[in-house]
């Protein structure tokens, strides 16, 4: 007894064009049947029901191909992501499409919603993925030119913004001059304990005619 068929697998071969021109810039690299691999591996993921005429098999192939070109792979490795983004993009799609059908059931709807979810969060790090390969995943500051003021202090090195690192606006305080410090500094008090202290002051009496 030979195995049934799935239910909408095309049993007809239809044959697509695909311009060999086209595979460097949609899979990132030269080698032509690693290309042809990919560019399949992307049109077969693809939903394409039997139905579907050659002229919409087609567009669907096209599609495909210009997503591709969209990322712009540069070697195999992203050629491959690349890839791997069209299907799970086109995957999400077709669930979110599916969950929107009429008379679809609430829990057929739920469970292309819970699938819809999952493909899109790995779109996400794919993307996060292809923009740490090249090298987009951390911004890098470089201070050229410095200028600290008398009694400032300047910091020397990586300043980055988490929560333990040192904040860049922050002004920088002069130390305080003591007594016997002979350097410029005024010393800072509290104005209105000095007003405080000049009226508790009790006036020094002045002896007339006498000693």
């Amino acid at each position: 007894m030979m195995d049934q068929e799935p239910e909408g697998r095309d049993r007809k071969v239809q044959a697509v064009a695909l311009d060999p021109a086209d595979l460097p810039e949609a899979t990132g690299t030269q080698d032509r049947n690693l290309g042809i691999m990919l560019v399949k591996q992307a049109v077969e993921a693809l939903w394409a029901p039997a139905r579907m005429s050659n002229a919409d098999r087609q567009e669907a192939v096209n599609a495909a191909v210009a997503a591709l070109k969209g990322l712009a792979p540069t070697d195999a490795l992203e050629g491959m992501m690349a890839t791997q983004m069209v299907a799970i993009h086109n995957g999400a799609m077709e669930c979110l499409r599916r969950a929107q059908l009429e008379g679809q059931s609430f829990e057929g709807r739920d469970q292309n919603l819970k699938h819809a979810t999952k493909l899109l969060a790995t779109y996400a790090r794919h993307v996060e993925a292809l923009d740490k390969h090249r090298g987009r995943g951390q911004q890098k500051i470089t201070v050229e030119h410095v200028t600290v003021n008398a009694g400032g202090q300047a910091i020397v090195g990586n300043v980055g913004a988490g929560a333990n690192s040192p904040r860049a606006y922050e002004p920088v305080k002069s130390p305080l001059a003591l007594p016997d410090d002979p350097s410029p500094h005024a010393q800072i008090i509290d104005g209105a304990q000095f007003a405080r202290a000049e009226r508790l002051k009790k006036p020094i009496p002045v002896r007339r005619g006498g000693r």
